[in-house]
């Protein structure tokens, strides 16, 4: 634990994009990964959708544009977090710079999701107790929205949204089912993970729910574009280059000679230095290199 200074970094930007059928949820999200990279190559869909994002591939749409080629991971069902977690990984190994999961709804709510592991989980229990069952997916899928929050790529995803509905009392005493606006169908409080959360309606028109950037909240609707990607990857590469910051306490560590003053040295730096894959493993070289050389043999040649 310590205190320091806020400091703007580079970021990955986490986008939700959510809307109900025909919203434009797909096409929204390949023109805004393509106006953050410029490249058709670099962009990837984990599609679950039947692979229904293949067609787009060469799409012309009515403004003229036309979308490329870019690369397609299919998910099928069973839709479990592990499977959309190891989906995200291969595309990640393949060098992309935009992965779009499209969507993310069926992890939660479609077949093999985790609703439907509680159910099975709870009706082959003894005491058909779901709470039980909740205490063993939990942790599943917050291992899949920390595949989405910690991967080295831009996120972007797509859940859909259904209609709600309420339970209130009337003034008569009776109670009544009325509407309650359109809700995400994915784990409530989904959208509080994001950089930025963007509605879009039946026009395609977005606004922002939730937005750490800046960059729509409190703008008015729009209909998410190529330039909409450009002005995304502009605020992410804006901040401080962290990459300098994990160079130079990899640099230093060759000044630690016992395996205490690694761990006095990895306190003193930020958390996303230390938790960089590139600082921690050159840190277990440093310890293996530190750890060898106190070997007896190695202390009788010296």
């Amino acid at each position: 634990m310590q205190l320091r200074k806020a400091s703007r970094k580079k970021a990955k930007i986490r986008l939700g994009l959510s809307s109900v059928s025909g919203g434009g949820k797909t096409v929204s999200a390949l023109l805004i990964a393509y106006g953050m990279t410029g490249d058709w190559n670099k962009i990837a869909v984990v599609d679950t959708e039947s692979e229904s994002a293949d067609l787009y591939a060469n799409h012309k749409l009515p403004t003229g544009f036309t979308i490329g080629e870019f690369q397609v991971c299919p998910l099928s069902a069973p839709f479990t977090p592990e499977r959309y977690c190891e989906a995200i990984r291969m595309c990640e190994n393949e060098g992309v710079e935009v992965i779009i999961v499209d969507s993310i709804t069926h992890e939660w709510d479609g077949k093999g999701g985790c609703l439907e592991i509680v159910d099975q989980l709870t009706q082959a229990s003894t005491h058909k107790n779901s709470y039980i069952a909740w205490g063993k997916v939990t942790p599943r899928h917050q291992a899949f929205i920390e595949s989405l929050l910690q991967s080295k790529c831009h996120i972007i995803t797509t859940v859909r949204r259904k209609q709600d509905y309420e339970m209130t009392k009337g003034n008569d005493g009776k109670i009544k089912v009325e509407k309650a606006g359109l809700k995400e169908i994915t784990r409530e409080g989904f959208e509080y993970e994001l950089t930025v959360n963007l509605e879009l309606d039946h026009g395609h028109f977005a606004t922002a729910s939730k937005d750490r950037s800046g960059l729509f909240s409190g703008k008015p609707e729009f209909i998410p574009s190529v330039d909409t990607g450009k002005m995304i990857s502009d605020w992410c590469e804006s901040g401080a280059d962290t990459s300098i910051e994990i160079s130079e306490a990899i640099q230093k560590l060759r000044n630690c000679g016992t395996v205490e003053d690694l761990k006095m040295f990895k306190e003193t730096l930020p958390i996303y230095v230390a938790n960089s894959d590139e600082f921690k493993k050159a840190g277990k070289e440093r310890m293996n290199q530190i750890i060898n050389s106190q070997k007896p043999e190695n202390a009788t040649a010296n």
